[in-house]
């Protein structure tokens, strides 16, 4: 069985852009410790936290999973050295290629928007993405941006029914579903993780965390009756088969962490 279109799932890890908190705070003479500790002071400040906004974020990771025609794939994009630029360019590359059908975990209250930001800093160049008929009429009634369509599928907004009161975690619905959730990192770890240089480290949790969205994904189309019972069984096997076949300490973990 194959999917009717391509389906592109993603997830990014961040860390604070501490070049633009120097910039927006006017702080050209300080070290990175002092405008990390003034970005922070000035958030908690204002929000009781010190969670940066999307656009004082800096991307050091995108994940996908890409299922097409009879395959599975899942990967980070570009090498662990690619500069920020070069991964979001990619990101939305592959959206100009396949056109497919991209699927997040909360992309539409902070992923995508991070993303747009960032795209704008560097200069990134997404038509397909952004199109809603000026290039292609069909993009009118099936396009990227609108938040009740499922040309992009924010999982946790659509099971929420849009009203943000009941958004879940995506690690909490995982292991609820019998996958795996979390595995040796969560998004407060990136920043320490790093700053060691631990950047495979947080590719690979990126990694399991758009695969656990896909899994989700796969129980969402079971649902609303795009997949049968057998079609999804074929899938989760197809995952099996992915996993099975890599010899990565993150996968393994993976699988072993997958009740039956």
């Amino acid at each position: 069985m194959s999917f009717k279109e391509p389906v592109l799932v993603f997830d990014i890890e961040t860390i604070p852009d501490l070049e633009g908190g120097r910039r927006v705070l006017g702080l050209d003479s300080l070290g990175d410790a002092e405008v990390w500790q003034a970005m922070k002071t000035q958030r908690l400040a204002e929000k009781g936290n010190d969670f940066m906004p999307g656009h004082l974020q800096r991307v050091v990771a995108i994940s996908v999973v890409l299922r097409q025609q009879d395959t599975l794939r899942c990967w980070s994009l570009g090498d662990e050295d690619a500069e920020e630029g070069e991964l979001i360019q990619r990101f939305y590359d592959g959206i100009e290629k396949y056109r497919p059908v991209i699927v997040s975990w909360n992309g539409g209250g902070f992923d995508l928007p991070v993303l747009h930001y960032r795209a704008l800093i560097h200069g990134c160049v997404a038509p397909r993405y952004w199109d809603t008929g000026y290039f292609d009429r069909e993009a009118k009634w099936d396009n990227y941006l609108g938040r009740y369509q499922f040309r992009h599928t924010d999982l946790m907004d659509v099971l929420a029914l849009y009203s943000g009161r009941q958004n879940a975690p995506l690690n909490e619905i995982a292991m609820l579903l019998g996958f795996p959730g979390k595995l040796g990192m969560d998004g407060s770890k990136v920043f320490d993780a790093y700053k060691a240089g631990d950047l495979a480290g947080i590719r690979a949790y990126c990694e399991t965390d758009v695969l656990n969205t896909w899994l989700v994904y796969l129980r969402f189309e079971l649902m609303r009756g795009r997949l049968t019972h057998e079609q999804h069984q074929q899938e989760e096997a197809r995952v099996r088969q992915f996993l099975d076949a890599s010899s990565a300490t993150h996968w393994r973990e993976f699988n072993d962490a997958w009740l039956v």
